[in-house]
């Protein structure tokens, strides 16, 4: 997916308590035929540490996690690596939730239009 041969490969950085849950995220977008390197963060911690390894084409983050949540996890991609697209993945979204701007906001039970949405904002 990352375009001509040789070049270098999408870096898609999952922000998910939950491993089981990154996985399937993986599976869906490896199944789709999207080949990227993927690494997850699972606090703020582990997400300052993930984006000091490399900066990601793609953030895909849960919007809520114990002691950590996707608004905070948004910000401090924003301000670490503004470049990458953000995507909320999230199990419900209440109505009157106010969710800050971000690239897209998907249900985790809707993972298979994540390869589409995936592929518009990557522009492959």
């Amino acid at each position: 997916m990352a375009g001509k041969e040789g070049a270098a490969r999408w870096r898609v950085l999952l922000v998910d308590d939950s491993a089981d849950d990154a996985e399937l995220t993986m599976i869906e977008l490896r199944h789709a035929g999207i080949e990227a390197d993927y690494a997850r963060a699972d606090s703020e911690a582990s997400l300052h540490a993930a984006l000091d390894r490399a900066a990601p084409h793609l953030v895909l983050s849960d919007l809520n996690m114990p002691g950590f949540d996707g608004p905070r996890a948004l910000a401090i991609v924003r301000e670490r690596a503004p470049a990458a697209r953000f995507v909320f993945l999230t199990g419900a979204i209440a109505e009157d939730a106010v969710l800050p701007e971000a690239d897209g906001v998907l249900l985790k039970h809707e993972l298979h239009d994540l390869p589409g949405l995936v592929r518009k904002l990557l522009g492959a």
